[in-house]
């Protein structure tokens, strides 16, 4: 299975389908490596980037957002090599859907407030002096935008949202 057919497939189906899929993929290629809490923290920057609004209205929009994560800095035809390491993803992926839709006050996150994260070792992002929210494995995760759920921000909660 390739990293564009999966891509294809998220792209038939409706956006509730299709979350936990791209959630999966981004998952998968960020973090297959990674303990399942790295795995998390990944997943965890996702959805708290969708639900601002900033970098799209949806999981798949979010992560094939331009140069945001895996799914558009590799190439199409990556392979899920994996079949043991994708469905740790999709666990994974599943997994932190739901404690995410949990309200805010409920949640376990893993990196509270989390913006962005980095494998340090393989990049050096203009960002990565901004505040370090956690060290996970080999990715460092910060705080580099306060993101507010879109809600918050309509009902005048407040948020930086850019």
């Amino acid at each position: 299975m390739t990293l564009s057919f999966l891509m294809w497939l998220a792209a038939l189906l409706p956006p509730a389908q299709a979350e936990p899929l791209c959630l999966a993929a981004t998952v998968y290629l960020e973090s297959r490596d990674q303990s399942e809490l790295g795995q998390r923290a990944v997943a965890e920057v996702a959805l708290r980037r969708r639900d601002s609004g900033f970098w799209g209205d949806d999981v798949c929009a979010v992560v094939t957002a331009p140069k945001q994560f895996a799914p558009t800095l590799v190439p199409p035809s990556t392979r899920i090599g994996s079949a043991e390491a994708w469905e740790r993803a999709v666990e994974v992926a599943f997994a932190t859907q739901k404690e995410w839709a949990r309200p805010a006050a409920e949640r376990r996150e893993v990196v509270p407030g989390a913006s962005h994260f980095a494998a340090l070792a393989l990049a050096n992002p203009n960002w990565a002096s901004y505040p370090r929210v956690a060290v996970i494995d080999d990715h460092t995760f910060f705080r580099v935008k306060r993101l507010r759920p879109r809600t918050e921000i309509a009902d005048g909660r407040g948020g930086e949202r850019h």
